[in-house]
């Protein structure tokens, strides 16, 4: 018997919304990486896009447990001598609060090109 192996163009995609409202960040990032991914279809290949693709509703009220609203903080550099920025989550809900969602997410796909594309 010779084993499956998917190919990305037969492979059908869905869309999906995932209402983040009063949900844990971790579990809607979870949810909405495995979808990406395609890890929830019995054709799942680890080396093909095979994934679908996510919607996330209501980015501004999810949830973070404990105390990450006001001690967690996002760290960026920009290359420059003196430019390392941080912004904690509180201001950074306030600008763009989907960007909360947007690197939980980026940080549970692979980090090669593969992730890159999805």
């Amino acid at each position: 018997m010779k084993t499956f192996s998917a190919k990305a163009s037969e492979v059908p995609r869905k869309w999906w919304v995932i209402d983040a409202n009063d949900q844990v960040l971790g579990k809607v990032a979870v949810k909405a990486a495995n979808l990406l991914r395609g890890k929830e279809k019995r054709v799942f290949t680890p080396h093909l896009d095979t994934g679908d693709f996510v919607i996330v509703i209501n980015a501004d009220k999810v949830r973070l447990t404990g105390k990450k609203e006001e001690q967690k903080s996002y760290m960026s550099f920009s290359g420059y001598v003196g430019g390392h920025k941080s912004e904690n989550v509180r201001a950074r809900r306030a600008r763009h609060p989907e960007l909360l969602i947007e690197r939980a997410v980026r940080g549970m796909i692979p980090h090669n090109r593969l992730g890159r594309r999805v």
